[in-house]
């Protein structure tokens, strides 16, 4: 569970607030607001990129960690709207570099590290696309493969920012089919931000943060 206490989230200015709030570990939540609202605001925050401007967030009662990279990125998973591929890079490279924030002073990946690849890779079905470079997958490929590289980093939460954006209706609700079986499955929270609200709502297990630009607040709907 990931509970915020009286977080204040913006720049100089702040855009909304969450007074005291808590998501559920095993649940899948869509982040939803308008435009300029702080949605990208909310998640640079969570990544320690910017900080709040008061409170703080507390993940199974520890307050997270946001001052050392290394202890967040063993905390949060990023996925990014869009992922084109880099030449040469395969699946297995691409979810491997999720292992990133354990690997020791030698600069190896571990019996273990290996172990969670082939994991991932079952899980995701990527067997056929393994050894493929990322740059010649399809957009669906592409991004499943980046939510693998997340899920191979084996942190509580994770974060997509429009994970679904750009993919067509088909690949849309695969993708959140499958983040609603991971959550469940492996007891994470995830928070995807969105513009697909109608998509959202047709997925049951699906709750809505909503971001209240009247009354500036981040609410459960």
């Amino acid at each position: 569970m990931i509970a915020f206490e009286n977080i204040r989230i913006g720049y100089d200015k702040e855009l909304f607030q969450v007074d005291n709030m808590s998501l559920d570990s095993g649940s899948v939540y869509a982040l939803v607001g308008a435009n300029g609202s702080g949605k990208s605001t909310f998640f640079k925050s969570l990544l320690g990129q910017i900080p709040f401007l008061s409170g703080r967030v507390l993940l199974k009662n520890v307050e997270l960690n946001f001052k050392n990279p290394v202890e967040r990125s063993k905390q949060i998973a990023f996925v990014e709207s869009s992922f084109a591929g880099v030449e040469f890079l395969t699946v297995e490279d691409l979810i491997l570099l999720g292992r990133t924030p354990y690997i020791g002073s030698i600069g190896r990946y571990s019996f273990k590290d290996r172990e969670i690849l082939e994991d991932t890779i079952r899980l995701f079905d990527l067997e056929a696309f393994r050894k493929l470079s990322t740059d010649k997958l399809s957009d669906g490929e592409r991004q499943i493969a980046a939510i693998a590289r997340a899920i191979a980093q084996e942190t509580n939460i994770i974060l997509l920012d429009e994970p679904t954006a750009f993919l067509d209706y088909g690949n849309k609700k695969r993708i959140l089919d499958l983040l609603i079986t991971i959550a469940n499955e492996k007891n994470k929270t995830i928070i995807l931000s969105t513009h697909d609200i109608d998509l959202s709502l047709q997925e049951e297990k699906i709750s809505i943060l909503l971001i209240d630009g009247y009354e500036k607040e981040l609410k459960t709907c």
